[in-house]
C-alpha cells in the first residue's frame, strides 16, 4: 500500500513538474507538423484587412458587379435605340447608270420600265409622323428595362458584398480552428512526453504510451485539416475579393458587439419587400411587359411618314432635268399579314401575365428566405451561450480526468475522452460566433438592411 502512495506522489510530482514549467494553460509547442505550403513568396507579408476593408474590394474587383454593371449601361442604349424613331433619317446617294439603248425593264417588280442614262446624287428625308403611340410604348419597355437591369447591377453588389462577408467570416473561424488544432497539439504532446517519461522508469504501461501517442497523433491530423481548411478559406475569400492567385491576409476582428436578431420577423419580411432590389427590378419587368404588349398591339394601327428627296443629275439623258425634287406622305395600313400581328399582341400579353407570376413567386421566396434566416440568426445566436458552457464544462472535466489519472485513480481512455470532447467544444466554441455573424450578414442581405 506504501508503494502505491509512493508511485503516485512521484507520479504527481513528475506531471506537476512538467505543467509548472508550462504555465496554467501554455505548453511547449513540439516539433510542428508538415505544413501546408504557403501561396505567397518568403518576402510578401500579409494584407491586413477588416470586414470593411474586403467588402470594399470585392466590390471593386469582383467581375460580377462589373459584368452587370456593364450590362444595366448597355440596357441604357436600348432606350436610345427606341428614341431613333422620333427622329429624322437623313440618307444621299449616287447612282451612274448607262443603260443598253432602248432598255425597258420587262419583268419583276412593278416600276417605271425606261431606264434613262445618267450621273446623279441626292439626299432623302423620312420622317415618322405617328404611329400612333407603338413608338412611345416601345421607349417606355425599353426604360423601364433600363431600370430593372440597374437594380439588378445593385441586387448583383449586394450578393458579392454578402459572399464577401462569408469568406471573411470563414477564414477567421478557420484560423480560430487552426490555432485550437495548435494548442490541442502542444497539449497532448506534452501528455504524451510525460507519459512516455513515467514508462520509461516503470511507471505506466505500454498500453498508456499507445493511447497518448495515438491521442497526439489525431492531434496532429486535426492540424493538418485545420491548416488545409484556412489555406482553402483564404483561396476562396482571395476569389470573392477579385485576386486570380491567393493572397495572405492578417484578418481583423470585427468590434461590433454580438447582439440578438430582431423579434419581430413580420416587420423583416415587410422591410424586405420595400428594399429589396431583385422585388423592384422584377417589378419593372412585369410593366416594361405591360408596354409591349401595347406596342405589339399598336402594330394594327397604321403608321404616318413625310417622305422628301432632292438631287441634282449634272449629266444624262436629255429626257431628264438638270434636278429633282418632291415630297409627299405615305400612310402604311396593315391589312392581312397571315395573323402575324394578332399572334404578336397575344404572345406580349401572356408573357406579361408571366412576369406578373414570376413577381408573385419572388416576393414568396424572399418571405421565405427572410423567415428561414431569422430562424437560423435566432438558433445561431443561442449555440453563443451553449458552446460557452459546453467548453466550461469539458474544461473541467479535462482537469479532473487528468488529475485522477495523475492519482492513478483514472485510466488513459477516461483521459483520451475527456480531451476529445474538450477539442470538440473548442472547435465548436470557436465556430459559433463566426457562425453568428454569418447568419446576421445573411438576414442582412435578405431584408436588404445598410
Amino acid at each position: 500500500m506504501r508503494s502505491k502512495t509512493f508511485s503516485a506522489v512521484l507520479i504527481f510530482t513528475i506531471l506537476s513538474t512538467g505543467m509548472a514549467a508550462q504555465g496554467p494553460t501554455a505548453s511547449p509547442a513540439p516539433p510542428p507538423p508538415a505544413q501546408v505550403p504557403a501561396q505567397t513568396t518568403p518576402s510578401s507579408a500579409p494584407l491586413r484587412l477588416s470586414i470593411q476593408d474586403a467588402e470594399a474590394l470585392a466590390l471593386r474587383n469582383n467581375p460580377q458587379v462589373s459584368v452587370y454593371r456593364l450590362l444595366a449601361m448597355a440596357s441604357q442604349q436600348i432606350t436610345r435605340e427606341a428614341k431613333s424613331n422620333y427622329y429624322p433619317n437623313f440618307y444621299g446617294n449616287v447612282t451612274a447608270v448607262e443603260p443598253q439603248p432602248g432598255s425597258r425593264i420587262a419583268a419583276g417588280a412593278l416600276n417605271n420600265p425606261i431606264i434613262y442614262e445618267r450621273v446623279a446624287a441626292g439626299v432623302t428625308l423620312a420622317q415618322l409622323i405617328t404611329d400612333f403611340g407603338r413608338t412611345t410604348n416601345l421607349v417606355a419597355t425599353a426604360a423601364l428595362r433600363a431600370k430593372a437591369s440597374n437594380l439588378n447591377a445593385q441586387a448583383t453588389a449586394a450578393q458579392i458584398r454578402l459572399a464577401a462577408d462569408q469568406a471573411f467570416y470563414n477564414a477567421l473561424q478557420a484560423n480560430a480552428e487552426l490555432k485550437v488544432a495548435e494548442e490541442t497539439v502542444s497539449a497532448r504532446q506534452l501528455v504524451s512526453d510525460q507519459i512516455t517519461t513515467l514508462f520509461n522508469n516503470k511507471l505506466k504501461s505500454q498500453l498508456d504510451v499507445s493511447f497518448a501517442n495515438a491521442n497526439a497523433s489525431q492531434a496532429k491530423l486535426l492540424l493538418l485539416d485545420a491548416q488545409n481548411n484556412y489555406q482553402a478559406a483564404l483561396s476562396m475569400l482571395s476569389e470573392i475579393l477579385g485576386s486570380s492567385s491567393q493572397q495572405q491576409f492578417d484578418l481583423v476582428e470585427p468590434e461590433a458587439q454580438l447582439i440578438p436578431p430582431p423579434d419581430a420577423v413580420a416587420q423583416l419580411v415587410d422591410q424586405a419587400f420595400s428594399n429589396r432590389p431583385e422585388i423592384a427590378a422584377q417589378d419593372y419587368e412585369y410593366q416594361a411587359a405591360q408596354r409591349f404588349q401595347k406596342a405589339e398591339r399598336d402594330l394594327l394601327l397604321p403608321d404616318v411618314r413625310v417622305l422628301g428627296t432632292v438631287g441634282s443629275v449634272p449629266t444624262g439623258a436629255p429626257q431628264l432635268e438638270s434636278w429633282y425634287g418632291a415630297v409627299g406622305v405615305n400612310v402604311n395600313i396593315p391589312i392581312f399579314n397571315g395573323f402575324l400581328y394578332p399572334a404578336r399582341s397575344r404572345e406580349a400579353a401572356l408573357r406579361a401575365q408571366a412576369s406578373q407570376e414570376q413577381l408573385r413567386d419572388l416576393k414568396d421566396r424572399i418571405a421565405n428566405d427572410v423567415r428561414t434566416s431569422w430562424l437560423n440568426a435566432n438558433a445561431a445566436y443561442s449555440r453563443i451561450s451553449v458552446t460557452q458552457q459546453f467548453v466550461e464544462q469539458t474544461n473541467l472535466a479535462a482537469d479532473l480526468s487528468q488529475t485522477r489519472y495523475t492519482l492513478g485513480l483514472g485510466s488513459i481512455v477516461e483521459l483520451s475522452q475527456a480531451q476529445l470532447q474538450q477539442t470538440e467544444a473548442q472547435i465548436q466554441f470557436a465556430a459559433a460566433k463566426y457562425q453568428y455573424r454569418i447568419a446576421e450578414a445573411v438576414l442582412r442581405f435578405q431584408i436588404a438592411a445598410p
